[in-house]
This record gives structure tokens, sequence and C-alpha cells, in this order.
């Protein structure tokens, strides 16, 4: 068994700390933020992205030189400037998706809008690849460099792009409904939010966050821990911890 260690507890809002130390039991969830920002922020970085996926392939085909920087390092470094804007991108992107997140009547819709940043990345790395590839008059020294560094941003790109935890409005709609304005918690490197600070799932957590379950979505916990669910005999919002 895990040995239980002394919590700290941290609100996810000054609002919420002040309705449980007022009332005990946190305000029935709010808004948690604004999502447009989130996805225009995440627009421009895909767009930028996109100039540094330009400026490498122009290094690549001789149109652009940075005279005091080797050539072969100015493409990696326009090719790493690409994957950290496509990241960031995507990020913010998933961010706002469970702040508001999509329907999933349309199961591909609902996985399109939420991989928009694996889109992204693929729009970012593989026109690139391509051109690349079937460039006959490069050496084949540059280009293999070129591929292979190329090949390794779309892999960590996309591994960082892709929305693992993706969630619904059914799923979050349900979890509102359900446990209202119910105080749940959730730990620094978790997966799920509990609404128990005594799940044994917890006990060698030091920090525990406490809010509304909207905020613990928006926190990137979709779903109820199952060992809590059984506890409240809850059933629909479970996963496996």
């Amino acid at each position: 068994m895990a040995t239980k260690k002394e919590k700290k507890y941290v609100a996810a809002s000054p609002e919420v700390e002040e309705a449980v130390t007022r009332t005990g039991k946190v305000k029935e969830a709010k808004p948690v933020g604004n999502p447009k920002p989130l996805r225009i922020d995440a627009f421009l970085l895909w767009i930028l992205a996109l100039a540094f996926e330009v400026c490498a392939l122009f290094v690549f085909l001789g149109k652009l030189d940075l005279k005091f920087i080797p050539q072969l390092y100015q493409l990696i470094g326009f090719l790493v400037l690409d994957l950290i804007a496509v990241i960031i991108g995507a990020q913010l992107w998933k961010k706002a998706n469970h702040i508001d997140p999509v329907s999933e009547e349309n199961s591909l819709k609902f996985w399109l809008w939420n991989n928009m940043g694996l889109i992204a990345c693929a729009v970012c790395f593989f026109p690139f690849i391509i051109l690349v590839l079937t460039n006959k008059d490069a050496d084949k020294k540059t280009k293999t460099i070129a591929t292979v560094a190329a090949v390794i941003c779309l892999l960590i790109g996309g591994l960082f792009s892709y929305d693992w935890n993706p969630v619904s409005i059914e799923q979050k709609d349900a979890a509102m409904d359900t446990l209202g304005s119910t105080t749940v918690y959730w730990s620094t490197f978790g997966k799920v939010y509990h609404t128990h600070d005594d799940c044994q799932h917890l006990n060698r957590s030091e920090t525990l966050t406490y809010g509304t379950v909207e905020q613990a979505i928006a926190a990137n916990r979709v779903r109820l821990c199952k060992t809590c669910a059984s506890r409240d005999n809850i059933t629909g919002l479970a996963t496996d911890d």
C-alpha cells in the first residue's frame, strides 16, 4: 500500500478558495476561461511554423543564406523553430478544447477538431520532406540530414500535438450534472479527478488542487477516478487510474 503523505491543498481559483472557506463547498461551475484567444494564438503560431518551414526550404534551396551561420545549422535551426511553434500551438488548441469541447456525435469531426494540432504538424513538415526527397540538385549528405531532421521533428511534433485525452461536450455536461458543486481534487501529474481527497490513489501526492469539475476538465483531468466513482455509486464518469 502506498505510504500516505501530508498534503498541501491549492485552490484552482481565488473564487473557489473563498467559497470553500465561507461555505465548505465550491460554487456551481462557471465558465473557466475564454477559448477564443487560445484558438487564435494557436492559429497564429501555426502560421509562424509554416513561415519557418518555408525558411528552412529556402535555406535548403540556397535562396536564403545567413552568412554567419553554416547552412546545415540554419536548416536545423529553422526546423526546430518550426517544431516549437507547432507544439505550443497544439497545446493552446487542446487547452481551448477542454474549456469548450465539441460534440462527439460525429466521430470524424470530433477527432479532426481535437487533433488540429496533429494536422498542423503534418502540414508544417510533410511538404518540406517531400520537396527535399524529390530535389535532384542537392548533394546526398544535405538531403539526408535535412530529411532525417524533418522526420524527427515531425514525429516529436505529432507525439506532443495529438490529443491523448479528449473530452466531449456530452462528457462535460454529464459530469457537471452529476457532480454539480461537489469539490473535486486532482494531483500534479494525475490523469483523473477525484471526489475524495483521501482516495488511495492520492496517498503519495504531496500537492492537491481542488475546485469544480469544470475546472478539473479544463486542467485536462477529464474523467472521474474509478475508485471514487465506486465509493459514490456513480456510473458513466469513471475510468481506470
